[in-house]
């Protein structure tokens, strides 16, 4: 069961992070969700320093994600929704999105949330949207992960020696 054993987290004081948004544009509804969630999140965190920029897929989120976090944001959130298909297009575009989302992770040092949906069907991906009568808001999921490492890796800076 998806979100079975998920931790419960309380919002924490963000509002010293800078924090970019990259969302893809394919299917309008399920997106819609996902940026609503995590504009909530944003709010939740007291995030002002926002930025929420639109790409047209999930193949081109960790193009823009590197080019963010290049940028010195905080925090990227990268948002999609991939739905399985007759042809294996489906796995190269979530190996793509996943394993270039992680490079940039690493290679930049940058808290980034996954809100990527890769789902078997439209009815899995607007369950999962954070829409009126969704099971779940991985929006808000994806962007509270990143803000809380955000502040993590913030908070292990401040202490380097």
């Amino acid at each position: 069961m998806t979100g079975h054993g998920a931790p419960t987290q309380e919002p924490v004081d963000c509002s010293d992070l800078r924090v970019a948004v990259v969302a893809a544009s394919w299917h309008e509804q399920v997106m819609g969700g996902l940026i609503g969630g995590s504009e909530r999140a944003l709010d939740a965190y007291h995030v002002h320093d926002r930025r929420i920029i639109r790409v047209p897929g999930a193949f081109e989120l960790p193009v823009v994600a590197s080019a963010l976090a290049q940028q010195g944001y905080d925090a990227v959130i990268a948002l999609g929704v991939v739905i399985r298909g007759g042809t294996p297009h489906f796995e190269y575009v979530c190996s793509a999105a996943t394993d270039g989302l992680v490079r940039v992770a690493l290679d930049h040092t940058t808290a980034v949330g996954f809100g990527v949906l890769t789902c078997e069907g439209d009815q899995q991906a607007l369950d999962r949207a954070g829409l009126e009568g969704s099971k779940e808001d991985k929006g808000y999921e994806a962007t509270a992960a990143a803000l809380l490492t955000a502040r993590t890796l913030k908070e292990l800076s401040a202490t380097a020696p």
